[in-house]
């Protein structure tokens, strides 16, 4: 599997993330905050043929894109059961706050444990992971095989997400990193919205979550 990250910006640098069948070029694009464009053209250069939009929570950094890349690619997006508030109420996801209207619809919604899978990408197998307390619909999608997690602004390097926007719980999230991401095994690489990569061994050991 390629892992091929672009970080997006157009009030927040975030990174997006191509998961990429290496053998077929087919697989998913995990949180298009933006640039649609840029996205489009990198898909094209590198000959990456995408089979769905996976989101790891729905605020606007993370959905912007999203639109303008199914009027090109008229491809699945899936997010998290409890996504509905945020993928249609532009004052949850954010948009709002900052002068947009991101509205998401004909959005399919997916349940913690369930398997992300595609015929045209055979070595692609995520499972989705419910990580509420950023969000009430935060998640991650765990590659168990390849021990690669896309864990969106539910843990950062050395950090966290925010709690203080509608549905985020500090509580829920500890709960959700504690219990669900650090019982993960220690060389799992954790890919998230806003830091480098990390793993669950540097955070378990680390300043917050451990020893260090």
């Amino acid at each position: 599997m390629i892992v091929y990250p672009v970080t997006v910006q157009e009030l927040i640098p975030t990174n997006a993330y191509f998961y990429i069948d290496e053998d077929t070029r087919h697989g998913v694009l995990i949180d298009p905050g933006s640039e649609a464009d840029r996205l489009l053209r990198v898909m094209k250069k590198k000959d990456f043929r995408l089979d769905a939009i996976l989101l790891t929570h729905g605020h606007f950094d993370h959905i912007g894109a999203v639109e303008e890349l199914r009027k090109n690619l008229s491809i699945p997006v899936i997010m998290e059961e409890n996504g509905k508030d945020y993928a249609e109420k532009p004052a949850w996801n954010l948009s709002a706050t900052f002068g947009g209207n991101y509205v998401l619809k004909d959005v399919t919604y997916k349940k913690n444990g369930d398997i992300i899978e595609f015929p045209d990408a055979p070595a692609l197998h995520l499972r989705l992971i419910h990580t509420p307390g950023h969000t009430t619909d935060g998640c991650i999608y765990y590659d168990e095989k390849r021990h690669v997690a896309f864990v969106g602004d539910t843990i950062f390097a050395g950090s966290f997400g925010r709690t203080d926007f509608p549905g985020g719980n500090e509580g829920i999230l500890f709960r959700s990193i504690r219990d669900k991401i650090l019982t993960l095994p220690e060389e799992t690489t954790l890919l998230s919205g806003h830091s480098e990569p990390t793993t669950v061994g540097e955070e378990k050991n680390g300043p917050i979550w451990g020893r260090g």
